[in-house]
């Protein structure tokens, strides 16, 4: 039971971090490209130490991954698939008309989960 108790345990922090919704705003953002500190601040106009820490609790729970080029560290996401997961959850809560346009859509659900639940 313990094995589960520690899963459990990691799953919950992971959740526990997407729960903010400034890191939601970051998470479909950052999308599938890269993007700098600057880039997240001047877009979603957030302080830049208030971005920084969601960051930091992002890449603390590997939702988030750097790479360095240059001066500068852009972050991407770890696993694209979490923007799929988001809109699966986004559908899930009746948010599936959060925005008409889809390129602007928070977050947009796998195909597979529109022919499913037409």
């Amino acid at each position: 039971m313990g094995v589960y108790m520690n899963a459990n345990a990691k799953l919950q922090a992971w959740f526990s971090s997407l729960s903010d919704a400034n890191r939601l705003l970051i998470i479909r953002f950052i999308g599938k490209t890269s993007r700098s500190v600057s880039e997240i601040v001047g877009e979603l106009g957030l302080s830049q130490p208030l971005v920084s820490h969601h960051l930091r609790v992002l890449r603390e729970q590997q939702i988030l991954m750097t790479k360095r080029e240059g001066p500068f560290i852009y972050y991407e996401l770890n696993d694209p698939r979490l923007l799929d997961a988001l809109g699966l959850f986004a559908e899930i809560a009746g948010q599936s008309n959060f925005d008409d346009r889809a390129e602007d859509r928070m977050f947009c659900c796998p195909d597979w989960f529109k022919k499913v639940f037409k």
